[in-house]
């Protein structure tokens, strides 16, 4: 099986205790780590830890026998760059690259899957990704 990239918006769900959508990222996680691994980047660990004092905090609520963490590769990168071009050119009004973009890249050029509750933007700027949300 394919691994999974996480994306933070499911791993918060969980922390957080969403009342609307914990129930759901709380199955899919479970489901998806007894399928196949688990894993995140840079930018899913950044938005994660903003919620914790201390990096030890942060490991422990992202232990890696659970969360395989990889760094971006440079081709992710790129094609980020250019998801981005794209969002402007559509009349995004952000300006710097969003984490979604590197997240769904990363997803792209690993041939990794994607766990999110939020697949729009996947969806619209990497429409062959393989993604995983409700």
């Amino acid at each position: 099986m394919r691994p999974v990239l996480v994306d933070s918006n499911v791993i918060l769900d969980v922390i957080d205790g969403d009342q609307r959508w914990a129930p759901w990222s709380s199955t899919a996680l479970a489901t998806i780590a007894d399928e196949a691994l688990l894993v995140i980047n840079p930018l899913i660990y950044a938005e994660v830890s903003v919620r914790y004092d201390s990096i030890e905090a942060v490991d422990i609520v992202l232990p890696t026998h659970l969360f395989r963490r990889e760094d971006v590769p440079y081709g992710a990168a790129f094609l980020a760059g250019k998801a981005y071009l794209q969002y402007r050119d559509r009349g995004g009004k952000r300006r710097s690259l969003l984490p979604d973009f590197f997240i769904g890249a990363h997803a792209a050029v690993a041939g990794y899957r994607v766990l999110t509750r939020d697949p729009r933007r996947y969806r619209s700027y990497f429409p062959k990704l393989d993604l995983i949300a409700p």
